[in-house]
């Protein structure tokens, strides 16, 4: 029986010993610059509770893609389809909600299994669509740009012809809870989910500073570990009561109550809250940061972006690989159509217009290298809020459409050429 190593202490003081990652730190620093400059230059229309609700609930469907790009790039591929396949689950979702289901089997908007079939058979489209794609790439040997360039131009127009290039709605009134500001917390649930999700990161933390302990690894001093904790708890519970500003206009609560057949008390407030949307996005980063880490599917996904020759001899079956990696990118626009279509309580033909580009800049922005091999959930979550808010500060500047994309593209090649220049200085990491 082998003793069990002393855990090395390595003396470490002020910013070094919070051994935090220098990119997040510079996305983070980038976004609150952004923040502050669009902040000044509406004169603080930008960080109000309001704005920051609407900013959130737009960057939604786009960071639950960026999501699952991770690992089409990670895999040295890319997925150009993404925004004309939302639309295609969209329009299915909106067909079946509001023609299918009601004359086929008499459920129409309202029934309480409506919204649940509408939303599982919408992901068992993306999904299909999605390891079709797959199959295409991995088995077939097509290169990835060429099927999602051509899956670009047919499911957008396979969206189209299901609807006729109609708009159809209004939605099933529960399934428009996804969309964010039908669907909310309000003031007291998203206490309670903030300090919940205080507890869990509290208890994360803890966790794995035990069991760095219990396998004689270094440890953070004990006093960096609670600083983390402590912006943590603070960044959490800030983002709740800034929400939690953000009130219900009054005539809004007023038909609320009128609905329920009830009159409205004098001098009634109450807040919008967390999002259910953004709730959804939670769970996705949960589990995708699961699959990233702590899954046979992540170590392959990683190992195959970096060396896909060394990771077939290895035994990976790397086609089925990339069959699955597409059918996740699927399934993970079909959840964004639930909330993009939500979000508008109806589909519309232009909907997830762009998005493709939007998703692969938030990866890119993110830290997720283009060469394969490296890449981060948080990151591109964090990259698609980056997105969005430059695209709504330069909106409510007034900054017209075309330079608005202008911008967008010279900050996406910036983030490439300081993601490069860094690499290049810390090895490769």
């Amino acid at each position: 029986m082998t003793d069990v190593p002393a855990p090395q202490n390595t003396k470490r003081t002020g910013f070094q010993a919070l051994e935090v990652d220098t990119r997040l730190l510079g996305m983070i620093g980038a976004f609150l610059v952004i923040c502050i400059c669009f902040n000044v230059l509406t004169d603080g229309r930008f960080l109000t509770p309001r704005n920051i609700f609407n900013l959130t609930i737009q960057t939604v469907s786009v960071a639950i893609m960026a999501t699952g790009m991770v690992f089409v790039i990670v895999t040295r591929h890319i997925d150009l389809a993404v925004g004309a396949l939302l639309a295609t689950c969209s329009a299915f979702m909106a067909m079946l909600q509001t023609r299918y289901l009601p004359d086929l089997f008499g459920l129409g908007l309202g029934h309480p299994l409506t919204p649940w079939i509408t939303i599982i058979a919408g992901l068992a489209v993306g999904t299909l669509i999605g390891a079709f794609q797959g199959w295409l790439v991995g088995y077939l040997a097509i290169p990835a740009f060429i099927v999602t360039l051509g899956g670009l131009l047919v499911w957008r127009n396979v969206a189209w012809y299901q609807t006729s290039g109609q708009t159809i709605g209004p939605l099933d009134t529960t399934f428009m809870k996804f969309g964010g500001i039908n669907g909310t917390l309000g003031e007291t649930w998203s206490w309670i989910f903030g300090v919940l999700a205080v507890i869990w990161a509290l208890y994360a933390l803890w966790s794995a500073r035990r069991a760095k302990l219990a396998h004689g690894f270094p440890v953070k001093p004990a006093w960096a570990e609670t600083t983390i904790g402590g912006i943590i708890a603070v960044g959490i519970l800030g983002f709740i009561a800034i929400l939690n500003a953000y009130e219900i206009p009054s005539r809004r609560l007023e038909r609320m109550f009128e609905a329920r057949g009830e009159v409205m008390p004098e001098g009634f407030t109450a807040s919008y809250g967390l999002p259910i949307s953004v709730l959804l996005l939670i769970a996705v980063a949960v589990v995708m940061t699961l699959i990233a880490q702590r899954t046979r599917l992540g170590r392959y996904i990683f190992a195959t972006g970096g060396n896909p020759d060394a990771a077939e001899l290895s035994g990976i079956n790397t086609r089925m690989l990339t069959v699955k990696v597409f059918a996740l990118m699927g399934a993970l626009c079909a959840i964004s159509a639930v909330v993009a279509s939500a979000r508008l309580t109806n589909h519309s033909n232009d909907i997830g217009t762009l998005d493709e580009l939007r998703v692969i800049a938030a990866a890119v922005i993110g830290g997720t290298a283009l060469a394969g091999g490296i890449g981060t959930i948080y990151g591109a979550i964090l990259g698609a809020l980056i997105m969005q808010s430059l695209q709504s500060g330069m909106a409510m500047v007034g900054v017209d459409a075309p330079l608005q994309n202008i911008v967008v593209g010279t900050v996406l090649v910036a983030a490439v050429l300081i993601d490069t220049i860094y690499r290049k200085k810390t090895g490769g990491r």
